[in-house]
């Protein structure tokens, strides 16, 4: 079955190995993997700051792209959940577009929820065997109920986790809230990086691009140059 990769700005243009080992994770569950070359942004940032009109147009964009795949596969919640929770909100006055989001919707997946509840993957135990720490991203958790599955995963191939108070609380990013609301995002992202140091543990992983640099950058501010911060599917995939 054929597997459309919505890569996604960030790990585009910042990250590119996260999308190598997502591409691995998901031919290593036998699926064809297939990143169309045209897409561009999910239309989230848009959206956020009321910029209805170009949201609509970016989500036309990536319903022509996606629709024909078997399953659509996001290695991030935020662009995961603008798709599937707010896609809706932008077609609602069209049928035409609304009756193919639906069959779109049906189809779009988280990278561990896909592992774990469609592909129904046993991945083998890695190298990998640090103490670490896990952060749930906002729109991962809330709008696609992404928590047991990155867990389930890690334990699978031997990594343990060791919670971190607030682990499902924000890391200050929220895609343009962080520019335009600084001093907030700076306190919010300062709490994040206490809670991953109270737990002793080296590295941190998550499952989002946006919280993964707003956590390392204010880490490197505050002096912290060892504690990792890596993409889930790095872990996963065995890339660290």
């Amino acid at each position: 079955m054929r597997v459309g990769l919505f890569v996604t700005c960030l790990i585009d243009l910042m990250r590119p190995e996260i999308g190598f080992s997502v591409i691995k994770l998901i031919e290593g569950a036998g699926f064809e993997v297939v990143v169309p070359p045209a897409q561009t942004c999910c239309g989230q940032p848009a959206y956020n700051s009321g910029e209805r009109r170009l949201a609509r147009d970016l989500a036309e964009k990536t319903l022509r792209e996606f629709e024909q795949f078997d399953y659509v596969v996001v290695p991030s919640g935020s662009c995961g959940g603008m798709i599937r929770a707010h896609y809706g909100d932008l077609f609602g006055d069209d049928p035409e577009l609304m009756n193919r989001f639906g069959r779109l919707r049906a189809k779009v997946f988280e990278l561990t929820d896909f592992l774990v509840n469609v592909a129904k993957v046993r991945l083998q135990p890695g190298e990998f065997a640090a103490q670490v720490t896990y952060h749930d991203s906002c729109s991962g958790l809330r709008e696609l109920g992404v928590k047991t599955q990155p867990r389930e995963l890690l334990a699978q191939v031997g990594v343990a986790v060791t919670e971190m108070k607030g682990c499902e609380h924000c890391c200050g990013f929220g895609g343009t809230f962080a520019v335009k609301y600084g001093d907030i995002s700076t306190a919010i992202v300062d709490e994040k990086c206490a809670n991953i140091a109270a737990t002793g543990a080296g590295t941190v992983v998550l499952g989002d691009l946006g919280c993964m640099l707003n956590i390392e950058g204010r880490l490197r501010r505050n002096g912290d140059s060892t504690t990792r911060v890596l993409h889930i599917a790095q872990v996963l995939a065995g890339d660290v």
